[in-house]
């Protein structure tokens, strides 16, 4: 089980904060929550697996990041097979799925000798986990997208997306207005409060939503936005691609999201802040027009069923079974099952592809490059 940081301090922290400077955004209140240096939930917490508060794909089955590697060897072959790729995870966990993806990369001769490994990781903690987890190999870390070297990369980001902060604004009978964080009367709980509503928040909303009904709530995300467009514009300049694979919507709606997980359940999300993991799903069509506005080619979205499938895992899973005992062979089938039925992550999690405009589509992708 993970250990919790004192979230009575963060607690105090945003008491201190929000008697001083007044109520304060949502988005605010996640980065705090999450990446804040000495009770941030990341900075704290060990938060992977079942000892964990959640599950992601790669710690489910190594099929996985078995396949992404597959992906990403195939891209690397239709960029000509250069002789240096620079491979970039965002948001890496313990280094699972990096290395499911090296040992499905040792399989494809060149490209493993090509990849040089490179992960975004702002957590002390987790680095640790990952460089334990990575001993083999030559590791790069960095805080953030803009120190990243030159030339062709691919960037993969498995729920990494979710996990940035998000504003979130409501329809209110006067107007939009922007959902703020306060105070309750007695300054023992933190609350959700609505700002005055204002035509500049109207602005912001996406067009097919700013007609929503009364108490509609939309979620934006600047920071998702600008990732979208860093990576972007770095593949256009240097040649590449990037893999997001998240739970989220593929159209745009204003229904609200924003969750805390603690020991895999649902927790409240402005209660014991820090000790819970908060996430949201994420906005693919911004995403989307991020990139394309920074010149890169957008492929999808598609399910993450679609995607693993056309991959072959159906095939891989066969294959590992055929070299299992009966429980083990449950267990592929079990996993198999979660990662791609529709009532599991199939459905729920969804996968777009970026890349330089003059790479073809990228495996498991139609050919047309719109949105299904």
């Amino acid at each position: 089980m993970s250990t919790a940081p004192d979230n009575r301090s963060l607690f105090e922290s945003f008491r201190r904060r929000i008697k001083l400077e007044g109520a304060i955004t949502v988005a605010d209140y996640m980065a705090d929550v999450l990446i804040a240096p000495t009770h941030g939930y990341y900075m704290s917490n060990e938060p992977f697996g079942i000892s964990g508060d959640f599950i992601t794909a790669p710690e489910i089955s190594q099929m996985f990041g078995e396949l992404i590697g597959f992906w990403c060897a195939d891209t690397w072959y239709n960029m000509g097979g250069p002789t240096e790729i620079h491979l970039i995870e965002m948001g890496p966990g313990r280094g699972t799925l990096m290395s499911d993806v090296m040992r499905a990369a040792a399989m494809v001769p060149g490209f493993h000798q090509a990849v040089k490994i490179h992960l975004i990781e702002v957590s002390p903690k987790l680095r640790k986990k990952q460089k334990e987890t990575l001993s083999g190999y030559d590791v790069n870390w960095y805080d953030d997208l803009t120190d990243l070297p030159n030339g062709p990369s691919i960037f993969i980001a498995n729920e990494f997306f979710d996990a940035l902060p998000i504003r979130q604004f409501e329809r209110s009978p006067k107007g939009w207005s922007e959902r703020l964080i306060t105070l309750n009367e007695d300054e023992t709980d933190l609350v959700f409060t609505l700002s005055p509503p204002s035509k500049s928040i109207e602005t912001i909303i996406p067009q097919e939503l700013v007609g929503s009904h009364e108490g509609a709530v939309v979620e934006l995300s600047s920071i998702a936005a600008n990732v979208s467009a860093q990576i972007s514009h770095h593949i256009v300049k240097h040649g590449g691609a990037g893999l997001f694979v998240d739970y989220g919507w593929a159209i745009p709606t204003a229904k609200p999201s924003l969750q805390a997980v603690r020991n895999h359940k649902k927790h409240d999300v402005l209660q014991e802040p820090g000790t819970a993991d908060l996430s949201a799903f994420v906005d693919f069509p911004t995403l989307k027009k991020s990139a394309e506005a920074n010149g890169a080619s957008v492929h999808g979205t598609i399910s993450q069923e679609d995607f693993l499938r056309s991959l072959g895992i159906e095939q891989r899973a066969e294959m590992l079974r055929q070299n299992a005992d009966d429980k083990q062979a449950i267990d592929i089938t079990a996993a198999e099952h979660r990662l791609t039925d529709p009532s599991q992550m199939g459905n729920l999690f969804k996968v777009m592809a970026l890349t330089n405009p003059d790479q073809p589509t990228p495996a498991a992708f139609p050919e047309s490059k719109e949105a299904t």
